[in-house]
């Protein structure tokens, strides 16, 4: 080790000015110039959450340069690191240390970074977490201009169904705020379903929406398009949910082209109240002080279909401790049934809401014995409060 301090300044001045194809390289560059690490990678998770993907190595062999490497996460020391959110040393040969640290922006996991030290110290360790943290956000930055970490990630065959789909869902499955935080999973069926979940955050607002656009395959993929291009079009002209919900309606029916039902909400984040638009959709499970109920909630007919009662705006009132869980009709299927998602919810309280959500999919996927007639989503929602200074500490790894 040189003596010198890490200077996050410097990387990322370093990654502006390098192509959005060598993110990986400026940061370990600089991990090995200044501590002499070895072996620097980062691996980042393919889209169904199964395995990792080593994407580069700073001084491996040549053939995992090409992101070929692939780990299984469950169970790894990388979901521990990538759950609990801190690094991970343990010896590595004689007197070096393997450190792997989590790769997370604004709670969104994008992967993990990992290397070898020759020696571990306190202001060591801290420099390698923000050289991680900064890699996350040069990630963010970087991924917008190129495939490269699209193109990893895909470990099976994609439908143009499937690639549709997945356009449509936010660019991070998860987001962290001081008065929440909010997380998505999706696992397709064998024969997509048009199943999409988004959210998006406003100064004082979290917009969320869930629908499942009827039909399989490409038809309910571009129902899909049309149905979350109509909503995102009416909360980014600043209508509320109910003329969100108007104008989702009248695009389906405009163009014929089939059904869909969705949930949309609008929660204020200085008082914790929520407006909601339920389009025939299941309703929400609320865990509040331990106990699980189904939300009662009036349900407007689908979209796309006619009806002579306009949709109507129910509000309810988040608490602090509440969790909100939104799904999809797949989470309920008979091949599912045989998951109690009530019990489960309470059962994943004290996990983070990303992993909460993997947890129901999960459930689920292994109900269907990975055959799912449907496909299977669920929003996870922790609320703080208003008046939230950060996040819950209790989830555990």
């Amino acid at each position: 080790m040189d003596g010198e301090t890490l200077r996050i300044g410097d990387v990322l001045a370093e990654a502006a000015d390098a192509s959005p194809v060598e993110s990986v390289d400026v940061v370990a560059r600089h991990l090995q110039k200044r501590f002499q690490a070895v072996c620097v990678s980062f691996l980042f998770a393919d889209l169904i959450g199964e395995k990792l993907i080593r994407l580069a190595i700073a001084d491996g062999p040549e053939a995992e340069r090409e992101g070929t490497t692939r780990i299984g996460l469950r169970g790894s020391v990388y979901e521990k690191v990538l759950r609990s959110q801190r690094l991970h040393v343990e010896p590595h040969g004689d007197n070096a240390r393997r450190v792997v640290a989590p790769v997370t922006n604004r709670g969104d996991c994008i992967g993990v970074l990992e290397m070898t030290l020759p020696y571990t110290d306190e202001s060591t360790l801290r420099q390698v977490h923000e050289a991680a943290r900064a890699l996350a956000y040069i990630i963010v930055t970087d991924r917008r201009f190129t495939d490269l970490y699209h193109v990893g990630r895909r470990t099976t065959p994609t439908s143009l169904a499937a690639e549709i789909q997945h356009n449509l869902l936010p660019s991070a499955s998860c987001c962290e705020a001081a008065q929440f935080s909010v997380a998505g999973g999706l696992v397709p069926a064998d024969d997509i379903g048009g199943d999409t979940y988004d959210y998006a955050l406003d100064r004082d607002t979290l917009h969320l929406s869930i629908t499942d656009a009827m039909g399989h395959d490409t038809e309910s993929a571009l129902l899909a398009t049309l149905l979350v291009a109509a909503l995102r079009g009416a909360r980014r002209a600043g209508c509320g949910i109910a003329e969100q919900a108007r104008r989702a309606h009248r695009a389906l029916v405009a163009h014929d082209c089939g059904i869909a039902t969705g949930q949309l909400l609008r929660v204020d984040l200085g008082e914790g109240r929520v407006q909601l638009v339920n389009a025939g959709h299941p309703r929400p499970l609320r865990l509040r002080d331990g106990e699980v109920e189904e939300l009662a909630l009036a349900v407007n007919l689908p979209f796309g279909v006619p009806s002579p009662v306009p949709y109507r705006v129910q509000e309810l009132e988040l608490r602090p401790g509440d969790r909100l869980v939104l799904l999809t009709d797949g989470m309920q299927e008979r091949s599912a049934s045989a998951v109690d998602l009530p019990a489960l919810v309470r059962d994943t309280r004290w996990l983070h809401p990303r992993e909460a959500v993997t947890a129901l999919v999960g459930a689920v996927r292994t109900a269907c014995q990975d055959r799912l007639p449907d496909d299977a989503t669920v929003m996870c929602l922790d609320w703080y409060g208003a008046d939230a200074a950060g996040r819950r500490e209790s989830w555990s790894s």
